[in-house]
């Protein structure tokens, strides 16, 4: 596995940006770990989104403070993944969305990337201080599983939204 870094999204990466979303919405209309990216028609307001979204002072209603994160594959700078870290739990992601959310381009998937982001993501939570977190996955999505397992995370339990079954995991960073 080429070596990966975790970097704050900006315009010098738009182009990069773009592809990245163009390549996940072809195969899901969500991309996890991306902060509403499919939401956003322009990359400068996604930016804008995501400054707000860092800051308990100006974070969206119903939402918690986060740090989004390019993966940057570093020998090429290409964008292998992205990756948001909640810096708290609100109800509803102590129940189904946990504290960091992620995703690998599709065509970067089964590389090892996933796993090494989430070690990365787990540095900056705990530069955050954050003493756990909680990771959730669907309850078929077996790489993710094994992503989460790789970081000693500890199983807890199932829960269910909507029909889709989430499976819940701590790892404790102390």
């Amino acid at each position: 596995m080429e070596k990966i870094i975790l970097v704050k999204p900006d315009l010098s990466y738009a182009d990069e940006i773009i592809k990245y979303k163009e390549e996940s919405l072809k195969e899901n209309p969500l991309i996890n770990g991306a902060a509403g990216l499919d939401n956003f028609s322009s990359i400068k307001d996604w930016l804008e989104e995501l400054k707000k979204r860092s800051s308990q002072e100006t974070v969206p209603e119903g939402l918690v403070p986060s740090s989004t994160y390019l993966a940057v594959r570093e020998k090429d700078n290409y964008i292998v993944g992205m990756i948001d870290i909640r810096h708290y739990l609100n109800e509803f992601l102590k129940q189904f969305g946990g504290n960091i959310g992620y995703s690998v381009r599709k065509s970067e998937r089964n590389k090892g990337y996933a796993k090494r982001m989430l070690k990365l993501a787990l540095e900056k939570c705990k530069d955050l201080k954050m003493k756990k977190v909680l990771i959730t996955c669907d309850e078929d999505n077996i790489a993710s599983e094994k992503v989460i397992l790789s970081a000693n995370a500890k199983f807890e339990d199932i829960r269910s939204l909507e029909g889709k079954n989430k499976k819940r995991f701590w790892i404790d960073l102390q």
